[in-house]
């Protein structure tokens, strides 16, 4: 059986808690778990004590077992310190092509810098062409 440390989601619609439970990897999200470790309440501040509870006696014991933590739960662990080191090593991933723009925004913002260097050619073509006008008509009116 394949246990994972990870979040049941609760609480009343768009008001969310999560507990943090051990589970079967095979059970649903809200369903079925062998033991409640902690709690996690997101619409607290961040630098609120209350906002992740986790006892991290019985998450180091599970872990010893072989429970396997989910990515926000490992970030958790990471948190906590048990004997000077933490439960778990997290580490930031590196995905440089998340923040990337996709096919088309990429081709609406070359559409718009088309039409803004059309508009400036535009506008440059029409300062230069009255220039040259205004002088004969100046020609005009002093005969």
């Amino acid at each position: 059986m394949a246990l994972k440390i990870r979040l049941a989601r609760g609480g009343a619609k768009k008001r969310p808690f999560y507990s943090v439970v051990i589970a079967d990897a095979r059970a649903p999200r809200d369903g079925r778990f062998v033991e409640k470790i902690g709690s996690y309440d997101p619409r607290l501040p961040k630098d609120s004590e209350a906002r992740v509870q986790i006892d991290a006696e019985k998450a180091s014991e599970w872990l010893r077992k072989g429970a396997q933590p989910t990515e926000r739960v490992a970030r958790f662990l990471s948190q906590i310190e048990v004997d000077g080191k933490p439960l778990v090593e997290w580490k930031h991933g590196n995905n440089p092509n998340k923040g990337e723009p996709g096919k088309k925004a990429k081709e609406r913002a070359e559409e718009k810098a088309q039409k803004a260097a059309d508009a400036a050619e535009a506008a440059a073509a029409a300062e230069e062409a009255p220039a040259a006008e205004e002088a004969p008509a100046e020609e005009a009116a002093s005969e």
